[in-house]
């Protein structure tokens, strides 16, 4: 039986693997300088995960669980707070992955909790775990009177598009981020 709850920082090594899932390798190398590669990343996504002032913190996500089994993320934040957020990844950029990724487009905005990162791993998709995770990110939006849950789907990814949609998500503007074309969706 998967049980969703709230993650904790000792889970920052498997949430970091499942962010870097979500965001694909070419998404990561992206952002890498030069000479920099996956392992530099996923150690630095770790750190972020540790942190409490971090979007990609542990406090902002669900773990969906398979006994102790790490099976399935959602990362969300309130899209006001993301230059504040940012802050953390800006930093641990230059250090880590030998670049400044300052000039990185705003995925988010104020009025909406947004979903930065969901991923299941493959030999358990198909279980409804995305779907359970999304509404736990949903009920927290909820929870913190935001009005929307918002996220960013690659174009290039019709089977995530039509998850999103098939859980009430619809189109509200294109975006760019992370090197690709991008749709933001909004619940």
């Amino acid at each position: 039986m998967i049980e969703i709850k709230k993650a904790t920082r000792e889970q920052a090594p498997e949430i970091a693997r499942l962010i870097m899932m979500a965001m694909t390798d070419d998404c990561c190398l992206h952002f890498c300088g030069e000479g920099y590669g996956l392992d530099d990343f996923r150690n630095m996504m770790t750190m972020l995960v540790e942190r409490d002032d971090s979007q990609y913190s542990y406090t902002n996500t669900y773990v969906a669980c398979d006994g102790s089994k790490i099976v399935g993320i959602s990362v969300s934040y309130d899209g006001g707070k993301l230059h504040a957020l940012r802050r953390a990844f800006l930093e641990l950029s230059k250090e880590y992955i030998g670049r400044d990724n300052s000039g990185m487009d705003d995925e988010t905005q104020a009025g909406e909790l947004y979903l930065d990162s969901l991923a299941v791993l493959p030999e358990y998709r198909r279980q409804g775990i995305a779907r359970q995770l999304i509404m736990a990110t949903k009920r927290l939006a909820d929870e913190l009177n935001l009005p929307c849950v918002g996220l960013l789907v690659d174009k290039g990814n019709p089977v995530g598009e039509a998850l999103y949609e098939s859980v009430g998500f619809r189109y509200s503007n294109d975006s760019y981020w992370g090197g690709h074309e991008m749709k933001h969706l909004i619940l």
